[in-house]
């Protein structure tokens, strides 16, 4: 059977780094150790393989020693950080199921999490450190594939390095068959205790519960099935000294894929070896990336991103749509006194030297601070435009704008419109009411 092809495998590595990365805020908010841990070693161990794919398609150059180098280390602390999550999760699990006060003071809580940060770190980051004993050379380069790390095959890399998924899995299952236990034994007392917890409720136990339980059924078996092949299809070599095993230690393998994929078992190996790490991120986000508390924070982000962008989200209780695709004005209506309907009028001269005025009616609040020109001693109008100006059938008034004055309306008092909208170039000329001069021949000009 073919291998998927290697663009393949880059696209769902970067989906699964997405997939993990998008609930982290909120499980880190809610403090989530376990689930925290589960979905950092998950995305960034995604994240590495998309990297090392899309370097190291169709070659095996050594591009980047020192990537290799950090490469290489943290999937040597991947292979056990991904049980130490799940183990992190089965015990706070039994934990919660067996507990019999419903309080949980703050240190036993700080408590927890520290023991949760020893096993999802401390046992990752000693993993690490530990391989330096049993590393044969600096790393090997797999095309397609990219950085692999290098372990001698000798008597002390099971104890060191390759025995430590199954033994973390086995432990994790016995926290995991006895949260289930304790659950169905305290059904009834159950929904009291995970209320005292805002974070966790029922629905969330059991998804956690499958989540872990699924990832026992990968560790196990096929960490027990690497160990076989490593002691049945490799010949085991005998610990001699330190200088044995790191005998020309700058090595770096260059493997293409004509060569390692010719052996079908080495094959399965390397293959199953990122391809579940892409499965372990797509199994999370099964279980909690379509849950009631991942819709809400999705509709949040999606909300602040359109806000940022300049779009604005139309709620169901808007009054300002109708049902059809028309737009309807805001009621403007005040039971109150002051003024409701402030007209605003911008006068211009027109091409054909006719005056075009546009009068436009909005309605402010009747604390609003209505800024005058210099004519402060004007009260704000109080009258309604619509009723002088008659309308006809054949050509009615519209209600919000009006353009080019009907030659049988009466003239507009420009003394009552707001000074401030008022150009004084354009106001018709009125013969001043003023006393007749005392000299003859004198002018009185506005």
């Amino acid at each position: 059977m073919a291998a998927p092809p290697n663009q393949l495998f880059s696209a769902f590595a970067f989906i699964g780094f997405v997939m993990c990365s998008v609930p982290f805020y909120w499980h880190l908010e809610a403090w989530n150790t376990g689930t925290c841990l589960y979905m950092a070693w998950t995305g960034l161990a995604c994240l590495n393989q998309f990297i090392n794919s899309i370097v190291w398609n169709h070659n095996a150059i050594n591009w980047a020693p020192v990537w290799c180098d950090i490469s290489t280390r943290f999937m040597i602390g991947t292979t056990v950080a991904i049980p130490a999550a799940s183990l992190c999760i089965n015990r706070r699990l039994y934990n919660i199921a067996s507990i019999k006060a419903v309080t949980i003071s703050r240190k036993e809580k700080q408590h927890g999490i520290m023991i949760d940060l020893a096993i999802g770190l401390g046992i990752p980051i000693l993993e690490m450190i530990l391989q330096c004993i049993v590393q044969g050379h600096r790393f090997d380069i797999l095309e397609d594939v990219g950085c692999f790390p290098a372990t001698y095959n000798t008597p002390p890399a099971y104890a060191l390095t390759l025995a430590w998924p199954v033994a973390i899995g086995a432990v994790s299952l016995v926290y995991c068959v006895l949260s289930i236990r304790q659950f169905w034994i305290r059904k009834q007392q159950f929904n009291d205790i995970v209320s005292s917890n805002r974070n966790l409720n029922q629905s969330r136990y059991l998804r956690l519960i499958a989540l872990a339980g699924i990832e026992l059924l990968g560790t196990i078996p096929l960490g027990s099935y690497s160990l076989y092949l490593n002691t049945t299809n490799n010949s085991i070599h005998p610990w001699i000294s330190w200088a044995d095993t790191h005998f020309d230690f700058s090595h770096v393998g260059q493997i293409p894929s004509v060569i390692w994929r010719a052996d079908s078992q080495v094959e399965a190996s390397v293959e199953l070896s990122r391809w579940l790490i892409v499965l372990c991120a797509f199994i999370f986000f099964a279980f909690f990336g379509f849950a009631q508390e991942a819709r809400r924070h999705y509709s949040l982000v999606y909300t602040h991103v359109s806000s940022r962008l300049g779009y604005s989200t139309v709620t169901t209780g808007s009054t300002n749509f109708t049902g059809s695709n028309s737009w309807k004005l805001p009621t403007m209506s005040s039971s109150g006194g002051g003024y409701n309907l402030p007209i605003f009028i911008n006068s211009r001269k027109a091409s054909s030297d006719t005056l075009s005025t546009s009068i436009f009616i909005d309605a402010l609040p009747h604390d609003t601070d209505f800024k005058r020109g210099p004519r402060n001693d004007l009260p704000p109008p109080s009258f309604d435009l619509r009723k002088s100006l008659p309308s006809t059938p054949d050509s009615p008034v519209s209600e919000h704008e009006f353009t080019q004055p009907r030659p049988d309306s009466p003239a507009l008092d420009p003394m009552a419109l707001p000074p401030r909208a008022l150009e004084i170039w354009t106001a018709p000329r009125h013969a001043p009411d003023a006393p007749i001069p005392a000299r003859p021949g004198s002018t009185f000009t506005i």
